[in-house]
């Protein structure tokens, strides 16, 4: 007999209905969970997921608006959009030509109306013909990288494609040096081979970026990132910080859905860093600027030359039609004693483009008041530019052949 007030033993087994090992046999594993999917719901599962991940980045490309218009360039916030990037080679026409490069295309320092592909465009009398494919950071080694996994669209066409020599004046710019830097567009680099002495990523991070570059799904959440988020993942944008004092997170109660606009926006009207009204667009010697010495990195050392040359043998094999233009340098920027070896690296570069039927011009150097720094003109060194460029017989005769 229990005490009285005493309530009955809860574990005490002459009080359960079952026996304890009755009830452990008939209990189910993980009995938690309400719901576990055999085998045949997993693949279904899996199948769903997979059409989803096809068919979103397609469909997206439906009803996403995106403007373009006379002299579109991918702009600046979006530098590291590839999926954009390849959206946009995409929807050329067929009869225009992509200029490919770096930020010299791009246009640096001027408005997109003031660029090489716009007076391009100006000369020939055909708004469209020539296509701004810039990317503003790029270099060899990442434009290898973005022709190779964003370009396809590209096949069957003629395109233009630009050298910058400033990514061969120092084993810096050439990534060749042994200490570890920080650049630009490192999705867009080789991640195993060819090694890059000065990139020091482990090889989780090197496969991650291997897989996302190939799986155009993940292009594609990144270009949500890049145009909704402020180039960062849903949770950093979450969490991200304001400059008040103590800091606080003004994204943190907002629905990260109402950002998605469906719309790609383009460059500002106004933009203050760029233009004739721009304090960056006046000569690089304005400010007493000095001729610089530049430690050069010799053609058959050098890892961007050696990608570019992969562009060009990969656009090539893709049945492409490639023009390449070389600089022009700013000459006037570098040390007198040092400009036989820019010659001598020009001359190398167009001796393997010759040696190769690469067609190619080799523009002057142009006035020194006409360059904003090394290698980037200001708005009328590409009027100039252009003209030496579209007057040029070997660019005529590539211009006009079928």
């Amino acid at each position: 007999m229990q005490p009285t007030g005493q309530p009955d033993n809860p574990i005490d087994p002459s009080s359960a209905s079952e026996p304890i090992a009755v009830q452990e046999a008939t209990r189910p594993p993980f009995g938690a969970n309400e719901m576990r999917l055999n085998a045949r719901q997993w693949l279904t599962t899996l199948a769903l997921a997979l059409i989803l991940v096809a068919l979103l980045p397609p469909l997206w490309k439906r009803t996403e608006g995106f403007d373009t218009g006379p002299d579109y360039r991918i702009p600046y916030a979006l530098s590291n959009d590839y999926w954009l990037y390849q959206r946009r080679l995409e929807g050329i026409e067929s009869t225009s030509i992509p200029v490919l490069g770096d930020s010299v295309v791009w246009g640096e320092y001027v408005r997109r109306d003031g660029t090489l592909p716009h007076f391009l465009n100006q000369e020939a009398g055909q708004p469209g013909k020539f296509v701004n494919g810039g990317v503003n950071g790029l270099f060899p080694l990442s434009l290898e990288g973005l022709v190779g996994s964003y370009a396809g669209s590209l096949r069957h066409r003629k395109v233009i494609l630009h050298c910058n020599l400033l990514w061969m004046s120092s084993p810096k710019a050439d990534l060749s040096i042994q200490d570890e830097e920080t650049f630009n567009h490192v999705p867009l680099v080789p991640q195993f081979s060819p090694r890059i002495p000065c990139y020091r990523a482990d090889t989780t991070t090197r496969i991650t970026i291997t897989a996302e570059r190939n799986l155009g799904f993940f292009g594609w959440v990144n270009h949500l990132d890049n145009v909704y988020f402020d180039q960062q993942s849903i949770p950093a944008w979450t969490l991200a910080q304001d400059s008040s004092d103590p800091p606080q997170s003004p994204n943190a109660w907002r629905n990260p859905l109402a950002q998605i606009t469906l719309h790609v926006p383009g460059e500002p009207k106004n933009d203050p860093q760029r233009g004739p009204s721009s304090p960056r667009h006046k000569p690089w010697n304005k400010g007493k600027g000095t001729p610089t010495h530049f430690d050069w990195v010799p053609l058959q050392e050098s890892l961007q030359w050696h990608a570019f040359q992969h562009t060009v043998e990969l656009l090539r094999s893709r049945g492409n039609d490639v023009l390449v233009i070389l600089g022009p340098f700013n000459e006037s920027m570098v040390a007198e004693e040092q400009r036989p070896t820019l010659h001598l690296l020009e001359e190398g570069i167009t001796t393997w483009l010759a040696a190769h039927n690469v067609p190619h011009v080799a523009p002057q150097t142009l006035p020194s008041a006409l360059y904003a720094d090394a290698s980037h003109p200001l708005t009328d060194g590409y009027v100039l530019l252009a003209t030496e460029i579209y007057r040029d017989p070997d660019f005529r005769h590539w211009l006009e052949a079928p």
